[in-house]
């Protein structure tokens, strides 16, 4: 069940960090737009005086971008225009480091790169750290979200992972366009925490206990915003749209009830809200990636125009394995999975789904 923080709603602070609450060190893993998006957040919150932040550690690969960073204070790859402050945060190219200053990790790496990001972090030491994913895919290697690939891996207990979730695009985040996050745990305490730390005038918070839940709505929103993105390659109009998001929806409802079975409300935001700004905004990577597939662009040639990764095209073939044990009717996911990987005719595919969807 998700809970609305009312406080978050009415303050333009939202949940306040309790006095006596020790400030965390955190480690962002990943120096793409959300990882940016995230620094801004976390470096706004501190320079407020937000009491829940302690000590921000940035891991980047690279080291050109580490000192492209320290010198120009921006992204050079990423949301270039953020400005950042080096002074208010420790940069890292060495992930153990990372791990080892910080008591909270927060996974922002692409799903499909993940397993080897993460090859170099030692479990040595890694006993009562705490996670938060804000990545929206299954990891490929393991055909996991990314909650059970933590715990398996890093032998970690699921009431110490959390996933931040939107809706929302970094791109809005950047500009300070109000935003609401939503925190998903297992531990209330925990996610009312991270709340706390990342709530200001333009984030508002809001908890959920639905970890897995909302990570398997997310990757399938991806899935389904790729489809949207090529009915509108192909010319479909907003009718039609609005029809086929009622058809989505019903296939996450689906899933998710099936393989993790819970109370919850799926038309809450992090659920349909998050479908709804993939799915129909410019800034979503997924319906760029399908419309140009639906304008006649070849997959081979629609990724090759992509500039930033499209979880949605990595996460169709790992759901349609997913799904071999479930066998919950999932159409759209089908249809996608024919095109992106068995050299489906686009529109015929597309067609022949329309006749599929009630």
């Amino acid at each position: 069940m998700t809970r609305w923080n009312h406080s978050a709603g009415m303050s333009s602070v939202g949940f306040t960090p309790p006095h006596y609450l020790r400030p965390m060190n955190i480690g962002i893993i990943g120096s793409g737009s959300y990882c940016t998006a995230i620094i801004k957040i976390l470096t706004d919150n501190k320079t407020a005086g937000n009491r829940g932040i302690g000590a921000i550690n940035w891991w980047i690969r690279k080291e050109e971008t580490a000192q492209h960073i320290r010198q120009f204070h921006h992204n050079p790859s990423y949301l270039s225009a953020v400005d950042i402050h080096p002074e208010k945060i420790n940069i890292f190219t060495d992930i153990n480091e990372v791990a080892a200053a910080s008591d909270i990790l927060l996974l922002g790496t692409p799903s499909a790169f993940l397993h080897n990001a993460l090859e170099g972090l030692s479990k040595v030491g890694l006993d009562g750290k705490r996670w938060v994913t804000v990545i929206k895919g299954v990891v490929p290697q393991t055909n996991e979200i990314i909650a059970d690939y933590i715990c398996n891996t890093y032998n970690t207990k699921m009431e110490n992972v959390a996933m931040l979730t939107g809706p929302s695009h970094a791109e809005e985040i950047a500009l300070e366009k109000l935003t609401y996050l939503t925190f998903a745990s297992p531990d209330e305490g925990y996610a009312k925490q991270l709340a706390a730390v990342f709530s200001n005038h333009y984030i508002k918070s809001i908890i959920s206990n639905d970890l897995a839940g909302a990570e398997y709505a997310t990757v399938l929103k991806n899935v389904f915003a790729l489809a949207s993105g090529i009915y509108h390659g192909l010319g479909y109009g907003d009718n039609f749209h609005a029809f086929f998001i009622t058809n989505a929806l019903k296939e996450i409802k689906r899933f998710v009830n099936t393989v993790s079975p819970a109370e919850r409300d799926i038309e809450e935001s992090a659920y349909l809200g998050d479908l709804l700004v993939t799915s129909y905004s410019h800034f979503s990577r997924n319906r760029m990636l399908g419309t140009l597939i639906g304008k006649g662009y070849t997959v081979k040639e629609a990724l090759a125009e992509m500039n930033m990764v499209a979880e949605g095209y990595f996460a169709t073939k790992s759901m349609t394995e997913i799904n071999k044990k479930h066998k919950v009717d999932l159409p759209i996911l089908e249809a996608v999975f024919n095109i992106l990987y068995q050299n489906a005719a686009v529109a015929a595919e597309m067609r022949k789904l329309c006749d599929r969807l009630d």
